[in-house]
């Protein structure tokens, strides 16, 4: 029985009570194939009494078919590899999460794949968490899918690691063993933004530093895993210096109110304080904040509020309020950028997407690749393109300017997502390091052209009946394909047609096609056809 059975038998609304007053702490769990991260996971769920009944005889059933623990031993790891292809296969592929409570706090588990080819899935998972788990196996040390997880964890801001050093069981439980791994974690990372490290010997498999101390261990004197979740500070983790609140909804229920929705991303905001709503710029002082059970004198993150203001100045969503202090954000059409790219069509400059920046949105591109980053090896390469599960570092251009900070100093301001405009989907997420150096931008290239509208600048020749109508047919497929294209109605010189070219447009001529390299007869093919052609010869992609 958990320790809070008894007082839900005897007391529901003391326990909901109880329940809701507990600090929350997100963490994930990483680390190389096999490691055990699903049998830590399992462990932590099991000996904590986490566990329904009859979801541990179905584990204890299939721990016995499949023999995998040895006699006796059941197999945690299915407690969290749930879809199919991961028992088949014996890896996590998709981010898992878990829930369970201790009775000073309620826990979210992130259990996050080892694969490279999953790189964005750990990522989604850690972008929410304040503590990462990593674990080890003691008898490899420190392995390249370790590095890789670590610098992600410093990419994401993480604050709080703790390094698992699993299966000491099959290294006798030594001290050296231990140690050595330590000693070469602390030199890798030396070169990355972690700071509060902490170090466990365990064996998750036999519960050794798990829940409960070790006898195995003596030598250990640090906390057993659960006893350091239980414990580490996560409260001040937020930055409470500046203040920023981005409004994500106007509530004007009637004439008499006015109050701008939205959660606080950093900083505290006080009844009275003078605030200024950017990009505008215009100030006004805080009348109150509102909440369902009444207003409050402050507010800090992460509270969701409603704030109301004395004077009627021009606030929309998607704009910020901020306060008066000692470090503004930015606001610009142009920041830099640590890119993760969750799409199988590669990032490519000039390409345009829509980016979502807090409460914001607006339509941008990535206007340079300033290099890839090799997440096994932390080594830059030079890039022209993003493919699936690359990090790069980018200057992002965006058509109207926004708000921001560095990530580093907040991440609900400092982060963004790129959505792909034709299908929704996102295809990437960002970590903005700062504003972009004007120097750097390049003039704008045959291939930022070919890269903005997926096309390779082609004169198209349409013949045939009806030719004129059937052009402005093609042009809106091709336009609502994402493409561009326009129209020469009449005989045209080869000067006009280079021109149109040169700015990166699909040229369809009605009249004159020997200024054309491609020619079509309307009367034969139909528009999905000349459309599936074009295709075929990479003019559209």
């Amino acid at each position: 029985m958990s320790h809070q059975s008894e007082l839900i038998s005897t007391d529901i609304n003391a326990y909901l009570a109880q329940h809701e007053r507990k600090e929350m702490l997100r963490f994930l769990t990483c680390g190389n194939v096999d490691d055990g991260k699903s049998t830590l996971i399992g462990r932590l769920l099991h000996d904590s009494k986490m566990i329904y009944e009859d979801q541990l005889a179905a584990v204890q059933a299939d721990s016995v078919k499949s023999g995998t623990t040895g006699a006796g031993k059941i197999d945690l790891a299915l407690l969290v590899d749930g879809l199919q292809a991961e028992r088949e296969q014996g890896i996590t592929i998709d981010v898992a999460y878990r829930y369970f409570s201790t009775s000073t706090r309620k826990f979210i588990i992130a259990d996050t794949p080892g694969h490279e080819q999953y790189t964005r899935n750990m990522a989604t998972g850690a972008s929410t968490c304040d503590l990462a788990i990593i674990l080890i196996d003691a008898r490899y040390g420190v392995q390249t899918q370790t590095k890789r997880h670590s610098f992600i964890v410093s990419l994401l801001g993480i604050q709080h690691v703790i390094v698992a050093v699993n299966k000491m069981d099959l290294m006798d439980y030594s001290k050296s063993v231990f140690n050595k791994i330590k000693q070469d974690y602390l030199s890798f990372t030396s070169t990355l933004d972690l700071h509060d490290i902490c170090f466990i010997p365990m064996s998750a498999l036999d519960g050794d530093n798990v829940v409960n101390r070790s006898g195995n261990m003596p030598w250990f004197t640090g906390l057993p895993l659960m006893e350091a979740l239980n414990t580490i500070q996560i409260a001040n983790d937020h930055n409470f210096d500046d203040a920023r609140f981005p409004v994500q909804y106007v509530n004007r229920p009637n004439l008499d109110f006015r109050g701008f929705c939205g959660t606080v991303a950093s900083g505290v905001f006080r009844k009275g304080d003078v605030v200024t709503a950017l990009p505008s710029g215009k100030s006004s002082k805080i009348k109150a904040i509102v909440t369902y059970d009444g207003d409050l004198e402050e507010a800090f993150p992460p509270m969701a509020v409603t704030v109301t203001l004395e004077d009627e100045i021009d606030v929309s969503r998607g704009d910020i309020l901020i306060g008066k202090d000692k470090t503004a954000p930015v606001v610009s059409d142009k920041f830099s950028a640590n890119i993760v790219w969750m799409a199988e069509k590669p990032l490519t400059p000039g390409r345009q997407y829509a980016i979502k920046l807090a409460t914001r949105s607006v339509y941008g591109s990535i206007s340079l690749i300033h290099h890839r980053i090799d997440v096994n090896t932390l080594e830059h390469h030079d890039a022209n393109e993003l493919k699936l599960n690359e990090i790069g570092s980018c200057t992002v251009s965006v058509t109207a300017p926004v708000v921001f900070d560095p990530y580093k100093n907040s991440k609900w301001t400092g982060s963004f997502i790129i959505i792909d405009r034709l299908t929704n989907g996102t295809v990437g997420a960002g970590m903005i390091t700062g504003i972009t150096d004007e120097e750097e931008l390049l003039p704008v290239s045959v291939a930022d052209r070919k890269a903005r509208f997926s096309q390779t600048a082609t004169a198209i020749a349409l013949t045939g009946t009806n030719s004129k109508a059937f052009a402005y047919q093609l042009e809106r497929k091709l336009f609502d394909n994402g493409h561009a294209a326009t129209i020469l109605e009449t005989p045209s010189t080869a000067s006009l047609v280079g021109v149109i070219k040169n700015a990166g447009l699909l040229c369809l001529c009605v009249e004159n096609s020997g200024l054309a390299e491609m020619s079509f007869d309307t009367s034969k093919q139909s528009i999905n056809d000349i459309y599936a052609e074009l295709k075929d010869k990479k003019v559209i992609y």
